[in-house]
């Protein structure tokens, strides 16, 4: 989560700076990697999520 923070503050520095490309690819990667953390919270039916489903 600290990385996608990091990655939308510099998403946001770069297109103040005038650049476009980085910045889109560096934001569509941080709501990439904020999807998976969410999808490894949410429960399931049973109320399990990912995380406590895959701990031996």
């Amino acid at each position: 989560m600290l990385t996608a923070l990091a990655l939308i503050a510099g998403a946001v520095f770069l297109w103040r700076r005038g650049e476009r490309q980085r910045p889109s690819l560096m934001a569509i990667l941080a709501a990439v990697m904020i999807t998976n953390v969410v999808i490894w919270s949410l429960p399931n039916t049973d109320g399990q999520t990912l995380t406590t489903a895959a701990q031996p």
